[in-house]
């Protein structure tokens, strides 16, 4: 495609959640901190919330890879579960080999000794769940209840909640104040600033293998960041589209013209939705 004209060894710009892309600046550095002190300390649950595109299945993957030899984790990324499912998808993770039809108590049972053995191992155990927003709210009841697995001194159960801002409103439901008042450690992801999407764009580009700054120039950065309010998803949505109309017109700089054509052409962009406002306030008139 474009990585040879513009000399990067790698898409920049990929949507895949690559931790090696990771920019571990502002408000993503301050959440992996946040997580790791509260897991480290032995909280129950956390909770990171974000909109949509700020980062956390990125962030999530950070999580798995940074925790060391001395965690276990459950990573359940499709929060789509019943109480059971809950309960099955983490004796799967744990190394348990539940059958579907395996009766609650006796699950509990299973996983009660299987933490039990983690522990004496030395081992502490987190749940991750990703997209948290779209546990029922019975689910999110059952992971309260599998923290309740502890000894005298130590809980030997943690959960990770990494959701959209839905999550907290389900978390304001009264059937849920129990699992509200045991989070003891919560972030909440922004998108960047002009000046973070400066250092951001930069930081993707030399991790793609370009050497040399100034490819996009500043106008253009001051054109994406208006179009994509710094959110990090669209950034690399228009990005990408941007370098691509650059090369097939066979300049070496992205321009703010570039820029502005990709916002165009991407649904979700402040210059879509201002363009999609004007045609109905014109149909109106």
């Amino acid at each position: 495609m474009y990585l040879e004209h513009f000399g990067l060894k790698q898409l920049p710009f990929a949507l895949t959640p690559n931790t090696g892309f990771m920019w571990k600046d502002g408000g993503h550095r301050e959440a992996l901190n946040v997580m790791m002190v509260a897991l480290r300390s032995g909280e129950g649950f956390v909770k990171i919330v974000g909109e949509v595109g700020t980062g956390k299945s990125l962030l999530c993957r950070a999580l798995l890879n940074q925790l060391g030899d001395d965690f276990v984790t459950a990573y359940i990324p499709d929060p789509f579960l019943t109480p059971l499912g809950v309960r099955l998808a983490v004796a799967e993770e744990l190394g348990l080999k539940p059958k579907p039809d395996a009766k609650g108590h006796l699950l509990m049972k299973a996983i009660t000794r299987r933490l039990l053995s983690l522990r004496g191992a030395g081992k502490r155990v987190v749940i991750v769940v990703d997209e948290a927003q779209a546990l029922p709210m019975e689910s999110l009841e059952a992971l309260r209840l599998l923290t309740n697995i502890e000894t005298e001194t130590t809980k030997l159960l943690q959960v990770v909640l990494l959701g959209q801002p839905e999550l907290d409103e389900l978390l304001n439901r009264k059937e849920l104040r129990q699992l509200k008042q045991r989070i003891a450690f919560s972030h909440r992801l922004t998108p960047v600033d002009p000046l973070g999407l400066k250092a951001y764009v930069g930081h993707r580009l030399r991790a793609a293998g370009r050497n040399a700054p100034g490819l996009f120039e500043p106008t253009a950065l001051v054109e994406l960041h208006r179009a994509t309010g710094g959110v990090p998803r669209l950034v690399n949505i228009l990005c990408h589209k941007a370098l691509m109309l650059a090369y097939g017109r066979g300049e070496n700089r992205v321009s703010r013209a570039h820029v502005r054509l990709a916002a165009n052409d991407t649904e979700g962009t402040r210059r879509t939705w201002l363009q999609s406002l004007g045609t109905l306030r014109g149909r109106r008139a």
